[in-house]
């Protein structure tokens, strides 16, 4: 039930969508008695297409959340495992043109094949099933493990998950079949922005991890003065990060995160 109210109401999370919700609103008024106010909600869509778009709030929300957990250090030497989260897919697209598409969170990817050949004795967990509320595509796992696969990491080391819709999810599923024992370090692979939310699960599901953030978004504070070139771009880079505040309130809120703000 969560998993369904969650993409529901996600929809909402997205500022964009609030405001096209907004300037249709706007423009169904401008043919009533409340013209004035339909008028007011266009122009408040641009003035909000305009700061979201082009300015760095999307780096400024952004940024905290990349920042939360630095880089990995490899001096502490080889993990005993390594799982790595699902998002890095577009499932609709191998069904239908029979090739594995990768988004802009490949890094994903492309970090744990990378990490698979530099530690050929660590075993590999991979979890993602489907985050379609309507399933119509293939698995994630289905696609890691060939990818994995065409990449030349032997398909016998990967362990796949393919029931998790979500995050907390993924946690829950992976330690299942992970079953990760005392003293073992595991290394969590996903983007830096969902970092906190992932530990935040992860330890509420009590498998500890240790924190591999790739996919980074931003540069550092200079992008904090550093307008976008289009409000495409800055539209999706302040989606992304509000959508990931919203969802470490409500992890924390509904007892799926160890904490609001999970830190290293």
């Amino acid at each position: 039930m969560f998993f369904v109210v969650s993409k529901v109401l996600g929809f909402l999370t997205w500022p964009s969508n609030l405001m096209m919700v907004l300037g249709v609103g706007g423009a169904v008024l401008l043919g009533t008695r409340f013209a004035r106010a339909g008028l007011q909600c266009l122009l408040a869509m641009l003035l909000l297409l305009a700061i979201c778009g082009l300015s760095p709030l999307g780096n400024a929300l952004m940024l905290p959340l990349e920042q939360r957990f630095p880089r990995w250090d490899a001096a502490r030497g080889a993990p005993d495992g390594i799982v790595v989260l699902g998002g890095a897919f577009e499932t609709t697209v191998a069904p239908a043109r029979g090739e594995i598409s990768l988004n802009e969170a490949a890094e994903r990817m492309t970090s744990a094949v990378e990490l698979a050949r530099k530690y050929p004795h660590s075993r590999i967990v991979f979890s993602g099933g489907s985050g379609q509320l309507v399933y119509d595509g293939a698995t994630e796992a289905e696609l890691a493990k060939r990818l994995f696969e065409n990449l030349g990491v032997p398909g016998g080391r990967l362990i796949t998950e393919d029931r998790s819709r979500d995050t907390d999810e993924n946690a829950t599923f992976s330690k299942a079949i992970a079953e990760p024992k005392p003293g073992e370090r595991w290394l969590l692979v996903t983007s830096a922005h969902h970092m906190p939310r992932a530990v935040g699960a992860f330890r509420r599901a009590g498998f500890p991890v240790e924190a591999y953030p790739v996919d980074w978004r931003t540069r550092g504070p200079e992008d904090l003065a550093r307008p976008f070139r289009t409000a495409a771009d800055g539209l999706k880079r302040t989606d992304t990060a509000v959508h990931e505040w919203i969802g470490l309130f409500v992890y924390w809120a509904t007892g799926r995160s160890s904490e609001l703000f999970p830190r290293p």
